[in-house]
């Protein structure tokens, strides 16, 4: 029978800095998924709260009510000056959103986000998005924000020399009033599915499942459980024998 090695726990101490840095990475990153998963939670919960009720937006600034509150706002709608929003996808199909002002007397000018249509399939071909509507309207949706990307890359203002409707990426509110020349609230209304003057409409929650990030933060925190195992099993070294 082979004699068994007798092994000592001797860890180097550069390889223990590099272990505990990676560890300590590891578990920051869980920490921060958790909590991201945190913020989405309570996201889907108000979506959801939003639907219970319904009101009358009227002249106050939506930014008075909360985010994804389900609201019916009055006004004239200004079809002949509409934005499409780039890169919008619906199923896996390249399009835009489509928003149109909403006049609101002395408040601040509404944009309704009519929702998805599909690519034409040519950059130079907008599609149709026309709309005429006489006199006043009430539409009901939800108080939403515009889309934004997970990165800076594929901003694009809308062009002031542009024709109605202007082709624009992922704007911010400010570039929208800009290109309108007239102030705007600080949220959109996303049209409700059963509403009149709209296109595809099929709203969720923003962002990820909660979920997802919870599971996303036990892996990072599994890493770093692998990472101080690893060290402890590489750390164990054959014991010098004495002469």
């Amino acid at each position: 029978m082979a004699p068994v090695t007798a092994r000592v726990f001797a860890p180097t101490p550069g390889f223990t800095l590099l272990i505990l840095v990676l560890a300590s990475l590891f578990i920051a990153l869980g920490v921060w998924q958790w909590r991201r998963g945190e913020a989405r939670e309570l996201a889907w919960q108000r979506f959801e709260h939003g639907a219970v009720r319904i009101e009358e937006l009227g002249q106050r600034d939506v930014a008075a009510l909360p985010l994804f509150q389900r609201v019916a706002a009055r006004g004239h709608l200004d079809g002949a000056r509409q934005f499409l929003l780039d890169n919008r996808s619906h199923e896996g199909r390249p399009g835009y959103e489509v928003l149109v002002p909403l006049e609101r007397g002395a408040a601040a000018t509404l944009l309704i986000d009519r929702g998805w249509v599909p690519f034409t399939g040519r950059r130079a071909q907008l599609p149709d998005v026309s709309l005429e509507v006489p006199g006043e309207v009430t539409l009901s949706g939800r108080l939403g924000q515009l889309p934004s990307p997970g990165l800076a890359l594929g901003r694009a203002a809308p062009d002031p020399r542009a024709p109605w409707p202007k082709l624009t990426s992922y704007p911010d509110m400010g570039q929208l009033a800009q290109a309108l020349h007239e102030p705007l609230a600080g949220r959109v209304l996303l049209l409700d599915p059963q509403a009149p003057y709209g296109f595809v409409r099929a709203w969720q929650a923003p962002g990820l499942p909660p979920l997802r990030h919870f599971s996303y933060a036990l892996q990072w925190w599994s890493f770093a459980v692998l990472a101080l195992v690893g060290w402890a099993l590489v750390s164990r070294r054959a014991a010098e024998r004495a002469p």
